[in-house]
């Protein structure tokens, strides 16, 4: 099992910029593919981006493509997710998510996870 604890959110003027990072705990967790997802309010869920196991391959949505950056570091059991160039429509609340190594759903619709954290809030402000 992996527990998932998401941080670094908070409140950012547009054009600015933030870093989560979601920590794991538990074994072998260079062995999960991670992803970014965010839920605005009133909103349905939406993903964000992924990185592989290896962090040699990463996905994005459209809408962040060329501000967000996924990253991660498996001997600090990180992975981070940089935002620059915030819009008021970044706006949500971003969840970090694993996937089982037998799952190859979550980088392509549906955007299957097998683990969640908690969720970090973030807010732009125009």
């Amino acid at each position: 099992q992996v527990q998932l604890v998401e941080s670094g959110g908070g409140l950012e003027q547009a054009g600015g910029s933030l870093r989560l990072s979601c920590a794991a705990s538990g074994r072998s967790f260079s062995s999960y593919n991670m992803g970014w997802l965010r839920q605005a309010p009133g909103k349905e869920r939406e993903f964000v981006g992924g990185i592989s196991r290896s962090g040699g391959s990463t996905w994005y949505a459209n809408s962040v493509k060329g501000r967000f950056t996924i990253s991660r570091d498996n001997a600090k059991n990180t992975v981070y997710l940089q935002m620059n160039s915030l819009k008021p429509e970044d706006t949500a609340v971003y969840y970090c998510a694993a996937a089982d190594l037998y799952n190859d759903r979550w980088y392509h619709p549906p955007y299957e996870y097998d683990y969640w954290g908690q969720g970090t809030r973030v807010t732009v402000s125009s």
